[in-house]
């Protein structure tokens, strides 16, 4: 099946009849859309696409790919435009940390996308990787994103590693699902948590009316859970107006770091989307083109020699220039 034979790009309203009643939401979806996948459905679902309308225009956007429908709900299906299916090698510089046979651990700038999405159809990690590493990475992990097994955000920085052929795919990507990789953060945050040294838990899961923000659930969701540590403190020692931070994820969520952060009260300095409505008070915090979050180390099982890994990358020019103010 080609793109153009999958359901047309925008937003399909459906209202669930009797001969929906009780069916999987993913199995609905794609037999509300001809042409969709149900894996495809499911995808949509995950990624927040799929939205329960109530009374009016509210929406509700769904995150279970096996809930029940119920005759007479309206849903709201957002078909995003479809990408290219082979991403193009292009010759971006890449600040490379280590490269052996099996695979290529980098140090991502921010503002570097990892793979092709709409809005973002090239100029990516993975076509990068692709013109660096030849065709032997065409076809691992899948043709839109070869070689990738874990992500950064654009406008997150620091160590990532990629897959150069299916043997370390395969063996990155169960380490990765177990959760034990190492992967530590260094952030800087709005205020000082405290404890100054503690755990985060919560489950994760999409915002109940936002589909673009991920968010801590009191029902549903995958669970999460941040090991923190303040390292620096900057203001007022009672009320410190930001704070350095490490975080080490001993699970792997969309945004983790920053949802976990700011549902503490302690949002990222410079995040557009989980630093909203955050009231300075007069704390004179300066503003940051980004969020403040870095990458700095990550630690894994080497997928041949079975040798533990360890890289660190050290915190980008815009940051220790935010730090710099923030110690004046």
């Amino acid at each position: 099946m080609t793109d153009s034979d999958g359901p047309s790009p925008g937003i399909h309203r459906h209202v669930a009849d009797e001969g929906d009643n009780g069916d999987r939401l993913d199995r609905r979806v794609a037999a509300w859309l001809p042409g969709l996948s149900r894996s495809r459905a499911k995808a949509l679902i995950e990624d927040g696409r799929v939205s329960l309308l109530a009374s009016g225009e509210r929406r509700a956007t769904l995150a279970d790919a096996s809930r029940k429908v119920k005759a007479g709900e309206v849903f709201e299906i957002d078909m995003p435009e479809s990408a290219p299916a082979v991403p193009q090698a292009q010759a971006i510089a890449l600040t490379i940390l280590h490269e052996d046979a099996d695979l290529i651990v980098l140090d991502k700038p921010a503002g570097l996308v990892v793979h092709p999405a709409p809005g973002n159809p090239d100029r990516t990690l993975v076509n990068a990787l692709l013109a660096h590493c030849g065709d032997s990475l065409s076809g691992i992990g899948g043709v839109r994103r070869p070689g990738i097994v874990h992500r950064l955000d654009k406008d997150t920085s620091g160590v990532m590693v990629a897959a150069k052929n299916d043997r370390a795919h395969h063996a990155l990507s169960e380490q990765f699902q177990a959760h034990s990789i190492e992967r530590a953060y260094r952030s800087v945050v709005h205020g000082a948590p405290i404890p100054p040294v503690g755990m985060i838990e919560g489950n994760i899961g999409r915002h109940r009316t936002d589909r673009k923000r991920m968010a801590v659930v009191a029902s549903g969701g995958k669970p999460a859970t941040t090991r923190y540590r303040v390292l620096e403190r900057f203001g007022e020692p009672a009320r410190p107006k930001a704070s350095l931070v490490e975080a080490e994820l001993l699970t792997g969520r969309t945004h983790q770091v920053r949802v976990h952060l700011a549902h503490r009260g302690n949002p990222l300095i410079g995040d557009p989307v989980y630093g909203r409505g955050r009231i300075t008070r007069g704390d004179n915090v300066p503003a940051f083109g980004r969020q403040a979050l870095h990458a700095f180390r990550l630690g894994f099982v080497h997928p041949r020699s079975g040798s533990a890994q360890r890289f660190e990358s050290p915190l980008p020019q815009d940051m220790e220039a935010l730090l710099q103010i923030l110690r004046t």
